[in-house]
């Protein structure tokens, strides 16, 4: 059964690290062990390694659960730059319809932004595929709530 809103949100953030393929999409690969999103404005998503490093891929700039979270999303050992991550949850009939739009390409430069670009808009298929998955699978949400 399809995850209502709420537990949409609640697995894309707090249960990010379930479904998040990170053997191929981290700086780590296959070192990375787990991936933490903190959830609140000026909270972070940070990439845990074995020997308990930790790289920060985004900064929360927005949070409003759980309709919707923004992030300044920079995902490289030493970012020189942020696109923008908005992520928006409706519920429908059949459950909930999400939304991932990534746009500030330009902060990066003509050049740059459009080879990242390139290569991302084909990644987020490849990303959210196993988010998709666990969502049809994933048990429904007992008694949790969502600041």
């Amino acid at each position: 059964m399809p995850l209502v809103i709420a537990g949409a949100f609640e697995l894309f953030t707090a249960r990010m690290g379930e479904w998040w393929p990170l053997a191929t999409h981290s700086i780590g690969g296959t070192d990375v062990t787990g991936v933490r999103f903190e959830a609140c404005v000026g909270g972070r998503v940070v990439e845990v390694h074995g020997d308990g490093t930790e790289h920060v891929w985004a900064d929360v700039i927005a949070w409003d659960p759980p309709e919707r979270f923004v992030l300044a999303w920079h995902p490289n050992l030493t970012p020189e730059a942020a696109s923008i991550l908005e992520v928006r949850f409706r519920e429908v009939a059949d459950g909930t319809d999400v939304n991932l739009e990534h746009r500030a390409w330009e902060e990066f430069g003509a050049q740059v932004g459009g080879v990242l670009r390139a290569g991302y808009d084909p990644g987020w298929d490849v990303v959210l595929a196993p988010f998709t998955g666990a969502a049809v699978t994933s048990p429904p949400l007992h008694g949790a709530c969502l600041p």
